[in-house]
């Protein structure tokens, strides 16, 4: 029921790009381009200016801009209602997620989901939880999970589960002892995720309660993921600190050392890592965030 030429003007307004809007879509270029013209004939302005190769919004197409966003929301909204009414759960969700929380733990969550209510669509961008939170901003999606404990003002947390965080290096590796100092670990090399990731916000925050600073870390590289931090620990005597669930299927294995890894977790109680206790981790709050 919704005017899906809101849809197109939205997306091309997010992009700023018609080719963008139409891969987004799933509509030729030239059906892009044909709803623009609609509803700049409808309104009598023009709604994109061509700066060379790229396009800018006009004045009327950021007033328009405004509105969209609110007016599609609200035909979701009413087509949901509608539509519980007859019992049935139809329409739209779109996720987003940090990498972690992505690759780890929603996977079989959706695949129930999608079995309950197989005539919602679901769809999930990744990427860390900085850019999840502008994802969410940009109205590019409806809810995001994000890690860490950074929360922007504009934005709704929700609590949704607890996670640990647990330092890891090749099982080869004998220069680490079973217990590390704080002191010791500033000498460490370590591998850490990248800056705007809520792994590295909870790393962060927990070491400057021991006054610990970034530039204090022996920090060989950051990287975007988890899954090629352990791929680089596996190949370097290095350390990562990354969530026990990206190791749970072998931690058993890894305990008895006929894993590719061992891990270690952070102590609560003392200034110090050791792998006979992995249930006490870094803390790490995972959150749902949605736009107020």
């Amino acid at each position: 029921m919704s005017d899906f030429r809101l849809k197109v003007f939205a997306s091309v307004a997010r992009n700023l790009s018609f080719t963008r809007a139409s891969h987004e879509l799933l509509v030729s270029q030239p059906a892009i381009t044909k709803h623009i013209k609609e509803l700049e004939s409808a309104y009598g302005v023009r709604l994109f200016e061509r700066m060379g190769n790229k396009i800018a919004l006009t004045d009327a197409g950021r007033i328009l801009m405004q509105h969209c966003d609110r007016i599609i929301a609200d035909y979701k909204a009413l087509e949901f209602e509608m539509n519980l009414l007859r019992g049935v759960h139809k329409g739209e969700l779109r996720l987003g997620a940090s990498t972690t929380i992505s690759q780890y733990i929603l996977p079989p969550l959706l695949a129930r989901f999608a079995e309950r209510f197989p005539q919602v669509a679901l769809s999930l961008v990744s990427g860390n939880s900085t850019f999840v939170e502008q994802q969410l901003h940009a109205h590019a999606i409806d809810l995001g999970l994000v890690e860490g404990s950074s929360h922007q003002p504009n934005l709704k947390y929700s609590h949704f589960m607890r996670d640990e965080l647990v330092a890891v290096v090749a099982a080869k590796n004998s220069s680490i002892t079973d217990e590390i100092s704080l002191e010791q670990l500033t000498r460490i090399p370590l591998v850490l995720r990248e800056q705007g990731s809520g792994t590295l916000d909870v790393i962060l925050r927990q070491l400057a309660l021991h006054k610990i600073k970034l530039s204090d870390l022996n920090v060989l590289m950051h990287l975007g993921s988890t899954e090629s931090i352990k791929a680089f620990i596996d190949h370097s005597n290095a350390m990562g600190i990354v969530s026990i669930r990206s190791i749970a299927p072998t931690w058993q294995t890894a305990v008895s050392e006929s894993s590719t890894s061992t891990a270690f977790s952070c102590r609560e109680t003392s200034n110090s890592l050791n792998s006979t206790e992995p249930k006490k981790a870094l803390p790490q709050l995972s959150s749902l965030s949605y736009r107020k």
